[in-house]
């Protein structure tokens, strides 16, 4: 069985048993990793355990040797996430059983389960076209049932949030964060861009998970197809075999465009596709995690 693995997630159909089922596989996971080479002084670790408190994780050994161990002699300084997550009807665009809106809410909901695990501080954005939802980042469980509860309720619908409404990241205050955001990246006027820049301006550490649909990178869409804007309701009509071989080409020069724009603003950057197990992402996580100590 798949790590993660999104239909097995949407079966379960309660986002904490999810999140929880996903951090404990790939806790797990992590615990068949073996030392490996030489010349490393190990005398002060030793090997994560199924039930080590994660506080005491060494996440800069991690991120150098991609293994798991726990600092005997140090503690962890925790430190706050918050999760971004785009709410727009973009994020309904569908592949099989289960949405961009469906993956987003099970990945950010594992994120911030295996976050508040390490005893960090974890938070909310959830980015929608009236505004921006805000959850300020705490520790403890009774604040990511609040997060779970707001995830669960989370969008889609309208367009991406205004620019007016970014004044509202604002008000939450000026600790720097690891900000985590889940998106499809669907922009009409480089608004995306906008909120970036004014993450990166508050001096917050940012990863971009740009999700995208198996459908929509191959259009594998049989014969004539009718596709829809999901946020301005346009349509065309398109001969999915005709096309097949322009569309690649664009999509291969739109993606590396993103790749591009987010690796200039220092931004750590992840295309996801939706039928991948989230395993990744929270590697991608726990590496930016170890460069907050």
């Amino acid at each position: 069985m798949a790590l993660a693995d999104p239909n097995i997630l949407l079966s379960l159909r309660n986002l904490a048993l999810a999140a929880k089922t996903t951090i404990d596989g790939f806790m797990t996971g992590a615990n068949k990793s073996t030392i490996k080479g030489s010349g490393m002084e190990f005398s002060q670790y030793r090997s994560y355990m199924p039930g080590d408190d994660l506080r005491w994780m060494d996440w800069k050994m991690y991120a150098r040797s991609d293994r798991y161990y726990i600092r005997e002699s140090e503690s962890e300084t925790n430190i706050s996430v918050r999760l971004l997550v785009d709410a727009s009807a973009s994020m309904e665009h569908r592949d099989g059983s289960f949405s961009k809106m469906e993956y987003a809410r099970y990945l950010a909901a594992s994120l911030a389960y295996l976050a508040n695990m390490q005893g960090d501080a974890v938070g909310l954005y959830v980015m929608r076209e009236d505004g921006i939802f805000s959850l300020a980042a705490r520790q403890g469980f009774q604040n990511l049932n609040r997060l779970f509860y707001q995830l669960e309720q989370a969008g889609p619908a309208g367009k991406f949030t205004e620019s007016v409404y970014y004044k509202d990241i604002y008000a939450g205050g000026r600790t720097r964060e690891l900000l985590i955001f889940v998106t499809d990246m669907y922009q009409q006027d480089n608004e995306i861009y906008q909120l970036l820049d004014l993450l990166g301006a508050l001096r917050h550490e940012i990863i971009v998970l740009h999700l995208m649909a198996r459908n929509e990178m191959e259009l594998n869409y049989p014969g004539y197809t009718t596709l829809e804007d999901l946020e301005t309701g346009q349509t065309i009509k398109v001969d999915t075999a005709a096309v097949k071989k322009e569309y690649d080409t664009k999509l291969a020069a739109h993606l590396d465009g993103i790749k591009k724009e987010l690796i200039g603003r220092h931004i750590d950057y992840r295309l996801m596709i939706t039928d991948q197990p989230i395993d990744q992402a929270l590697r991608d996580y726990l590496r930016a995690r170890g460069r907050h100590r």
